[in-house]
């Protein structure tokens, strides 16, 4: 366990720095096209054309303010994606069930999940017993999906098409399974989302 946790890190997504929100604005105008509207809006100044100076930069300023409020609001969504982790897991080490904070998981574990558990990270499910996960903030399905162990699928199967998956964020609705963890932390689908959202 010390050595993957070394190797892997721990079961966290990392969070995302966030910027000054003075200097993500002044960001919004550093397009190439938003630099030469704005060039364009100070000739028409220069040619005594005030009119059309203001509605030039008055799109670029409302293009500004979009593209920020839209940036903000991506860093919103990395944040609550970082506190969806689960807090506790049921995990099988050395023959013996215990229950231990999320973030110590590690591939290779054996995780138990029952109805009402949020899943501490990506599972290849061993075992299932009338499983079904809510995986709406991966695949946006609003309706839980039932889980199967025992199909093998092919590399290049979709995510909501998983069936012998399950992954770290969505919540056990109901029935009871057995998964050995795949990946944590940043390596896991909703960490993936999470680096997505801050490129």
């Amino acid at each position: 366990v010390n050595h993957r946790r070394e190797h892997f890190g721990l079961n966290l997504i990392t969070p995302h720095r966030g910027m000054n929100p003075l200097i993500r604005f002044l960001l919004q105008f550093k397009n190439p096209l938003v630099l030469i509207l704005i060039l364009a809006s100070v000739v028409t100044v220069v040619l005594k054309d005030p009119v059309d100076a203001a509605v030039i930069f008055g799109v670029v300023l409302i293009n500004a303010v979009i593209g920020y409020i839209q940036e903000a609001r991506a860093e919103q969504a990395i944040a609550a994606l970082s506190k969806t982790m689960s807090a506790e897991a049921t995990v099988i080490r050395g023959g013996t069930t215990v229950r231990l904070k999320a973030d110590e998981l590690v591939p290779g574990d054996i995780v138990k999940l029952a109805a009402g558990d949020r899943v501490p990270a990506d599972l290849r499910l061993i075992t299932t017993r009338d499983l079904q996960v809510a995986e709406a903030v991966l695949t946006g399905e609003s309706m839980p999906v039932g889980k199967d162990a025992t199909g093998v699928l092919p590399r290049e199967t979709v995510l909501a098409e998983r069936l012998n998956m399950v992954y770290a964020s969505t919540l056990v609705t109901s029935g009871t399974g057995v998964g050995v963890v795949t990946a944590t932390g940043d390596r896991t689908e909703v960490g993936r989302s999470s680096q997505l959202l801050s490129e």
